[in-house]
């Protein structure tokens, strides 16, 4: 059977071996497996429709059986992060159904896990059990006084672990607030430098905290209707990237301003980047936009070229102008620059390494990935096209690379 539409997945979920059930985002049972049914001693009428802690309320004379609050907790992690968590063996207290104040121990280790639709939301909750409730008996009866201790004992270190499991949680989430944070206080809110519209996108690399090393920068420049438009990478994601992307933003930011043109403010960059820790093999690209003299001066460091998006369609990527890395000559030595022109109803865009680079494929492939949706977006406005652009070039399920891009219409 090779069409997968020819498979029953019901048929599948009620056979799976093991206790599993799903669950709407309102912890709502919507189906159970025939081995969830029969090894809790439910019928399907009191379980499907019904709310978790309504077919399994705790215990209330047994203060230590805990297990359905801390259920509940696990899966509403699972719904607000799309993430699968694994719990330690609990004890929880079943209520017979037939037998009104009659409960039985069990032990029980579940791992959930999120079912997402095709926006990316959280649909079902998927909920499956291992059983441990033998094994404590087992041992119970090995031993006179011995299976109490065990059962204690079990069940301590599963506090234990679900404790540090939900201080990791906590310090993770801290984390990720200073992260965010970070990244706000570190790059440019987007905005419209001299009445010129411009989009910018970030999308940090999949399981990084929503930071990471890759930066962008627009700076209004003093003569003329001018703006200096940058883009760069530092290697590695996560805070200590982070730390380092918002040094050398700044320091650029800083002499684009004073600079004659993009070639001098990467000297001055380059020979910041030197004394900078972890500064090491990063690069960066950075444009001076002439919109009285429809001209653009660039300079880059190692970097992808920028993609010149004429009205007409066609796509130049500016790269007579590259030069290694900031840090990469112990003596810097002055970079090159090189003068495009532009017409109106052009687009120039910078972008980092995360959006064309693939693994075991050429650089060129993911250059002509970018060209061609330039091409078929042009004329878009630059939040439209940024939003293409990323739709097009990255993974469905997220980038395994940092990835920053710049859209300015000319």
């Amino acid at each position: 059977m090779n069409d997968t539409d020819d498979i029953d997945y019901a048929a599948v979920f009620q056979a799976w071996p093991g206790m599993v059930a799903l669950l709407t985002p309102d912890l709502v049972y919507t189906d159970a497996s025939e081995e969830f049914l029969r090894a809790s001693g439910r019928k399907r009428e009191d379980v499907v429709g019904r709310h978790l802690s309504e077919v399994f309320p705790d215990n209330p004379a047994e203060p230590a059986a805990t297990g359905m609050r801390s259920l509940e907790a696990s899966l509403l992690r699972v719904l607000a992060t799309g993430e699968r968590d694994a719990m330690a063996p609990q004890r929880y207290d079943l209520q017979h159904p037939d037998r009104p104040g009659h409960w039985d121990r069990r032990y029980w280790s579940p791992v959930n896990a999120p079912v997402l639709d095709r926006d990316g939301r959280v649909a079902l909750l998927v909920h499956r059990i291992e059983e441990a409730t033998e094994l404590v008996r087992v041992r119970r009866e090995a031993g006179a006084g011995r299976g109490e201790a065990l059962e204690s004992e079990l069940y301590r270190r599963a506090c234990t672990l679900q404790d540090v499991n939900e201080r990791l949680r906590q310090a993770h989430a801290r984390e990720r607030e200073v992260a965010l944070a970070l990244q706000k206080a570190m790059l440019p809110a987007p905005r419209q430098l001299g009445g010129h519209r411009a989009a910018v996108r970030y999308r940090p690399a999949v399981g990084a905290l929503n930071v990471c090393g890759d930066w962008y920068d627009l700076v209004d420049l003093v003569d003329g209707d001018r703006i200096a438009v940058s883009v760069g990478d530092v290697v590695g994601h996560g805070l200590e990237a982070a730390g380092v992307m918002g040094q050398l933003r700044s320091a650029l930011s800083a002499a684009s301003r004073v600079a004659a043109g993009p070639a001098q403010a990467l000297d001055v960059l380059g020979r910041y980047a030197h004394v900078v820790d972890g500064a090491e093999s990063a690069t960066a690209v950075t444009t001076f936009i002439d919109f009285d003299a429809h001209t653009i001066a660039y300079s880059s460091a190692g970097h992808p070229p920028p993609a010149l998006v004429h009205a007409d369609g066609r796509v130049d990527f500016l790269d007579r102008a590259t030069d290694p890395p900031l840090d990469a000559r112990p003596d810097p030595r002055p970079r090159r620059q090189a003068l495009t022109t532009f017409g109106l109803g052009a687009s120039l865009v910078l972008y980092t390494d995360g959006l064309i680079e693939r693994r075991r494929e050429d650089i060129d492939a993911g250059l002509a990935r970018l060209a061609d949706s330039l091409g078929r977006h042009r004329t878009a406005e630059p939040e439209a096209l940024a939003d293409a652009v990323l739709r097009e070039l990255l993974p469905p399920e997220g980038a395994t690379d940092d990835t920053a891009l710049i859209v300015v219409r000319l």
